[in-house]
């Protein structure tokens, strides 16, 4: 019987092992605790640096629409400057239109046609006139139509003149159209190289 033991030997070995199985556990969880907490910390980082590009993105969208507004109003702007430029440009070429279409007249009426009335409209002349004879019309088309500034003359109509009246001039209204100069000056320019 010696070797009988009544010391509680295994009440202490199974509350040592409860010990170490909890003390196990604890620093199981500590270790879980520590490794979510990395884990969290690191997708917050990648969240946080996600939307900090989204942030920078968003202000570059904000001044590419910017800088694309800017170049809309330029654009506008250099469509009305090339409008107005256009149109000074046609005031400029139009500017002595009535002196080149006078001057031309001068050059288109032969001896023997007096112009009593001349009008212009847009891109017409219309002439009213007095002439000795219907032969002087004709020439007076004829020369219209070598003109470099007035073309297609159209006779309108011609009262001639009677002997029981007593008027020796007989009377005739005429209308032409006015060739655009611009053109037939590039024609010349590009003919002559």
């Amino acid at each position: 019987m010696p070797h009988i033991n009544l010391l509680p030997w295994r009440e202490q070995l199974k509350k040592r092992r409860q010990n170490e199985y909890l003390a196990i556990l604890a620093f199981s969880a500590l270790i879980a605790f520590i490794i979510m907490s990395l884990v969290n910390s690191y997708y917050n980082l990648l969240i946080d640096n996600q939307e900090y590009r989204n942030q920078y993105l968003l202000t570059e969208i904000a001044v590419l629409d910017s800088k694309i507004k800017e170049i809309k109003d330029l654009k506008a702007k250099r469509n009305d400057l090339e409008q107005r430029m256009e149109l000074i440009a046609d005031l400029q070429r139009n500017r002595n239109l009535g002196a080149q279409i006078m001057d031309e007249l001068v050059k288109v009426v032969p001896a023997g046609i007096y112009l009593v009335d001349l009008k212009k409209n847009a891109e017409n002349v219309a002439i009213t006139g007095k002439t000795e004879s219907n032969n002087r019309v004709s020439s007076l088309m004829r020369q219209v139509e070598s003109s470099y500034l007035l073309e297609t003359p159209v006779l309108n109509s011609i009262i001639t003149a009677n002997e029981k009246t007593a008027r020796l001039l007989s009377e005739f209204s005429m209308s032409m159209q006015i060739q655009d100069v611009q053109l037939n000056t590039q024609k010349d320019k590009s003919g002559a190289k």
